[in-house]
Parts: structure tokens; sequence; C-alpha cells
């Protein structure tokens, strides 16, 4: 990838947007950062997918989260059975999503934001 100042700006933005909707209604990497890398970066979608797991791999939503434990509305209990049961399933989803053709994943990835879209939209 080329690192000219557009490119960075793209990134900056990117990483902006979702880390403002992370905190805001804890969205970010498949919702922004993955659609954004295929769609204004030309990534493919298995290098955004990549990408974005290695963003979130890092502490960048420590603060959103520590925010919100101290208004009291996380259960650290809960988060460490999600987090070993997400550690589990993202370990073989990336295996079988690499074993996929990328039209094919690009089309799952799309049919379940889809999916979530209407239920969230016109579900109760």
């Amino acid at each position: 990838m080329a690192w000219d100042l557009n490119t960075v700006l793209l990134l900056l933005l990117v990483g902006l947007l979702a880390g403002i909707l992370s905190g805001f209604v804890g969205v970010g990497g498949g919702i922004v950062m993955v659609p954004a890398m295929v769609l204004l970066l030309g990534y493919s979608q298995h290098q955004a997918q990549g990408t974005s797991l290695a963003v979130l791999m890092l502490p960048v939503v420590f603060l959103a989260a520590r925010n919100y434990y101290n208004a009291g509305v996380i259960d650290p209990k809960v988060v460490l059975v999600i987090a070993l049961a997400f550690l589990v399933g993202g370990y073989f989803g990336s295996k079988w999503s690499l074993l996929l053709p990328m039209d094919v994943v690009k089309k799952v990835f799309g049919g379940i934001t889809l999916f979530v879209a209407f239920k969230l939209i016109f579900g109760k």
C-alpha cells in the first residue's frame, strides 16, 4: 500500500470513526473498519478482516470500556466468559474464513450485516 497523505488521512478517518462508533454503540471493527478498508482503500476482504482483528488485538477500546465499567454497566464475569468463547471462536472462524474464496466470505459478511441491520431497524 502506498503511504501517501491521502491514504494516511483515510486510515485516520476509519480509525476515528470506528473508535467513536465503538464507544458510542459498541460497533467498530466489522461494521466500520472492514467495509471502509474494502471500499475506500481497496483491501481484499481477508486483508480487511485480518487488519480489523489486529487493530482490536491491542487495547484500543480500553478507555471506552473503562467508562462503561465505571458507570456500573459491565459484569466482569460475563466479559470473561464471552472473551474465552470469543478466543476459541475467533481462532476457528479465521481458519475457516481463510479456507473459503474471498467472494464467498464477502457475501457472508454482507448477508450477516444486512440481517443484523434489518433486525435492529424493523425488529422488536
